[in-house]
């Protein structure tokens, strides 16, 4: 792989997941108005709600009184996650090598699955008939150069042609960054869309926005930032606990998961290192051996590395509910409790945010603050 090329990225979403799963796993009829909420506010609602006027970011007492019908659901990333294991077993029967990206959207090389089903648009239309009939889950697929464009490509299900991914994100707002604070303060200083940003020279973007910042740049700019983690990690950097008792109940599975995921935080931050792609790695009573690797677009702080683990781990250990109407749920289940766990930082990148500043100063923030 060429060094700074990105790579011909299928990226595979189920809009408003988190109401998906919320009938998967609750029971929540997804065709009634459903509206999903974190700090009260809506963070994710179905097609119904929308035809209310119910938008994300609504408080919830504007949403209930733009619809009294409303059904309330708190926001669970847990939840979310062991819904989405079966389309993630769905979708390797069909392409392998995926990475998670959240509960609801995971990625994959296209070049594997385009080869073999004649084209990238036909392996695109496979994987989308094949998540429906296994899973009655609807699904989409974005194609591009690279994970964050092919992203956005699915929204609308576009297939962006090699080479253009640039000119398909330039004209895009900044809010697409997912990075609303970052996004706000672009708008303030007249950036308005992705090409205006990736138009700023680097090092103004470095100085003003931080480590974080200058990801985002190299993102709207059609540049995947996965290429930067090209420093090989050192071999120690894994982290590994064998239990004395295997791990079956979700609650002792979240606190192993914790506790594994601060070891490895501070191994790499010991090294200047942050990581942005993690491999989760589990071995049962039994000697069934299970893996799956979640990827992030920024640094995997230890929180997010916990909650990531905590998520994969309750995909593995609890049993969600089926869709009415699908034909099967796939996802391989452990036939005992996990006896080890071992995390891998699969792509690294120098922190520039865990070192001081030129001179001594702290490095900026995404808001441009010091710190001080």
């Amino acid at each position: 792989m060429t060094v700074g090329v990105p790579v011909r990225t299928m990226f595979v979403w189920c809009p408003d997941w988190p109401v998906i799963a919320a009938e998967i796993v609750d029971g929540t009829p997804a065709s009634t108005p459903v509206a999903v909420l974190h700090a009260g506010r809506v963070v994710a609602c179905s097609e119904a709600a929308r035809a209310d006027g119910i938008r994300r970011g609504l408080r919830r007492r504007e949403a209930q009184s733009r619809c009294p019908g409303l059904t309330v659901v708190d926001h669970d990333p847990g939840r979310d996650a062991r819904a989405f294991e079966p389309v993630l077993a769905a979708v390797e029967e069909v392409a392998v090598g995926i990475e998670v990206i959240r509960p609801g959207a995971c990625a994959l090389a296209a070049r594997g699955p385009a080869r073999y089903f004649g084209g990238e648009e036909p392996a695109a239309e496979r994987i989308v008939e094949h998540v429906a009939q296994a899973c009655a889950v609807e699904s989409q697929v974005g194609i591009a150069d690279g994970v964050f464009g092919a992203g956005l490509a699915a929204r609308t299900g576009q297939v962006v042609p090699p080479g253009d991914t640039p000119r398909f994100l330039a004209g895009l707002p900044v809010e697409a960054l997912g990075r609303p604070a970052l996004a706000d303060l672009l708008r303030r200083l007249g950036v308005r869309t992705l090409g205006d940003f990736a138009a700023l020279p680097a090092a103004d973007v470095l100085a003003r926005f931080g480590f974080d910042g200058i990801l985002a740049h190299r993102l709207a700019a059609g540049r995947d930032h996965r290429p930067l983690a090209a420093r090989r990690p050192p071999p120690d950097l894994a982290v590994t606990e064998t239990y004395d008792e295997p791990l079956e109940r979700v609650d002792v599975a979240a606190f192993a998961a914790r506790s594994l995921a601060e070891r490895l935080h501070d191994t790499l931050a010991g090294h200047g290192l942050a990581c942005t792609r993690l491999v989760i790695e589990a071995v049962t009573a039994h000697g069934q051996e299970l893996q799956r690797v979640w990827r992030h677009d920024g640094l995997l702080t230890a929180a997010a590395i916990s909650d990531r683990v905590r998520w994969q781990l309750e995909g593995w250990l609890t049993t969600a509910g089926r869709r009415p109407g699908a034909a099967g749920a796939t996802a391989s289940r452990p036939t005992a409790g996990i006896l080890r766990l071992r995390l891998v930082p699969d792509g690294v990148l120098a922190h520039v945010g865990l070192q001081p500043g030129l001179w001594g100063r702290p490095a900026p923030d995404a808001t441009g603050h010091t710190g001080r």
